[in-house]
This record gives structure tokens, sequence and C-alpha cells, in this order.
């Protein structure tokens, strides 16, 4: 696995242009290697938002994250890849899932397929780009003849063995389910050990980097406390002693952080870190202890 830490920001707010330009500009300034693009109703529409974060950024590379593969094409869904692929001049990274929100097929008027449909959607879905990759005759073509780098993002084993088989980088899910109007409930670090120890045996030798999105970011000097708050709002589901091991909760300051990211990259082989967009710049004095 690759050993270099890496860390993104996945934009969750739409705004006006003015303000998605700041914010961009912000993720690279405050020294974040990745800037991401949420694929949900009520957010900004991925691709144009990544071209426009191209256009103002120099560095990031720029990520779905992640689409939702049943509510595209593949066909179209690889002209839109490619064609932000050159705009972005190679700087895409496809991030791709089944996509799990009811609610969001119904208010696009589809229907909500089951999961095994859903995976068989994405499964299709990747080796229609692969071949349009590999077609001359396709374009806009991509920047490297093999197309972007591949995000899979999942939890289960069908689509954790989609990944270990064709992904770059391989996006474990570290909540276990979301209550109704509630906060995500985070799975155990064992749970996380477990699905990490799946791919491992399925990648048969191939490489690729690992990622967890981390819902819960608390950079601050009372790390007991912290944690006792974590617990609650979690209704409790892990202990605060089971919290302190999740490396889905970087809780603490700077430099505890620091060490719970070495220690989960020793543990699990975790190098590329999501966080969400609001907590941007209270994570950003980790990306300075981790220098």
């Amino acid at each position: 696995m690759t050993g270099e830490f890496r860390f993104g920001v996945n934009m969750v707010v739409p705004d006006s242009r003015a303000a998605w330009v700041e914010k961009c500009r912000k993720v690279e300034d405050l020294g974040y290697d990745v800037l991401s693009a949420a694929d949900h109703l009520g957010m900004a529409p991925p691709f144009p938002a990544l071209v426009l974060a191209g256009e103002v950024t120099s560095r990031v590379k720029l990520n779905t994250f992640v689409l939702n593969a049943p509510f595209y094409n593949p066909v179209l869904l690889a002209r839109d890849v490619t064609g932000t692929d050159q705009f972005t001049e190679g700087r895409l990274e496809l991030g791709l899932g089944a996509g799990y929100v009811k609610e969001e097929f119904e208010a696009a008027g589809m229907p909500f397929p089951s999961a095994r449909e859903r995976v068989d959607h994405l499964e299709r879905t990747i080796l229609e780009l692969k071949r349009l990759y590999a077609d001359p005759e396709h374009k806009p073509a991509p920047v490297r003849p093999e197309g972007p780098p591949l995000l899979l993002a999942g939890r289960g084993d069908r689509i954790l063995t989609l990944a270990a088989e064709h992904a770059d980088i391989i996006g474990f899910t570290g909540t276990a389910k979301f209550p109704d109007g509630g906060a995500p409930i985070p799975a155990s670090a064992e749970d996380i050990e477990e699905r990490v120890e799946f791919v491992r045996s399925k990648l048969g030798g191939r490489e690729a980097e690992f990622n967890l999105l981390c819902h819960f970011v608390n950079i601050t000097d009372d790390r007991a406390g912290a944690l006792e708050e974590l617990a609650k709002l979690t209704q409790g589901v892990l202990s605060v002693e089971q919290l302190a091991e999740l490396p889905t909760a970087l809780i603490g300051s700077p430099t505890e952080v620091a060490e719970q990211l070495h220690a989960h990259r020793e543990r699990l082989g975790l190098t590329y870190y999501t966080v969400l967009e609001p907590n941007m710049e209270q994570f950003a004095p980790v990306l300075e202890a981790l220098r």
C-alpha cells in the first residue's frame, strides 16, 4: 500500500460562484491534497463544480466523492468524465459508488433498485468506462490512456471485491447506519479492520490506496471531554474507549490527531483521509503537525 498521507475536503455546501471560488482556493491554501465534490441532490453539480475548481487552483487533485452510479448512463458518464479530465488537465480522480439514499431516487422519479441491482449497474459502468477509455475513437479522450484514477467506495462484500479488482483507491465506509434525522452511527474500529482485511485478501498482490471519510472531527485540547460528547451524539453505540480507537473520529489536539493517524496507518494501512467541508479549517493544523 502507498505510505504517504493525503488529505481531501469533500465539498457539500452549494454556494454562489464567488463563494465557491473562495472556498476552493482555501482548500488549496490550507495544504490539502484533494478537493472533492459530493453527489447528492441539493449540492453543487459535481462536474461543473470541479471544472471551476480546476480553473482557480493549480495543485489539488479534483475528485467526485462519490458519484451515485445508478443515476448515470455509462456512455454519457464517460463523456463527462473524459471531458472533465481534459478541462482539468488530468487532475481528475473519479469516485464511484452504488448509491444508497432511497429518497433521492424518489425525488428524481427513478425506481430504487435492490442493492444487487445497484452494484450490477456499478460494475457495468466500470467496464464500459474502461472500454471507452481504450477506444481511440472515443472523444473527448482521457488525458491518460487508462483514464483518470478510480476510487470505489462502499461497505459490502461485492462492492469491495469490485474495488479490489478495479480501483486505484478504495474508500471504506466508516458508518454503520444513519438513523432518521440523526447523526451517523459509527462502525467500530474492529468492523473497519475486518473490511480492510477482506479487501487485502482480494487484492492478490495488487497495490491500492486506502481512503476513509471522517465524519467526526474535533480539534481540541480536551480530548476526553470531546470523546464523551461524541458518545452522547452517537447514542452510546460505542463506548468512549472504543471511540478513542476509531479511525473516523479524529479528536484531540493537532499533535494527538497526528499520532492517531500514524497509528491507523500502521494498523490499517489508511493513508488518504477525507474530511467534510465544515471541518476543513479546524482540521488544517493537523496537516501542519504532520509536516
